[in-house]
């Protein structure tokens, strides 16, 4: 029997999968892994780059987290987005 994730879990799995819906828009590729501690590994065909991206809560919301040094709140996936795929452009 398949264990129910908790809410704690769905609520990072969805602002993950917010990002995860942005990301083809900007030629960016994603898959989710880590079951119960979901992350979002993130690619660009292009270049080859990738980061892992990850979403925890914070004092005032959630924040997506990846490296190096990226750090942004959930609440706008799409400008998150265009922030990752600034990272793994060829040309950054």
């Amino acid at each position: 029997m398949p264990s129910v994730p908790s809410a704690f879990t769905q609520q990072r799995l969805a602002h993950l999968e917010s990002l995860a819906a942005e990301l083809p828009d900007r030629g960016l590729v994603s898959r989710m892994l880590g079951g119960d501690d979901p992350v979002l590994w993130v690619w660009h065909p292009g270049s080859g780059r990738q980061t892992i991206v990850f979403a925890t809560p914070a004092k005032d919301g959630w924040l997506f987290l990846w490296s190096p040094a990226g750090q942004e709140s959930a609440d706008d996936p799409g400008h998150v987005a265009d922030s990752v795929g600034k990272l793994l452009r060829a040309d950054s």
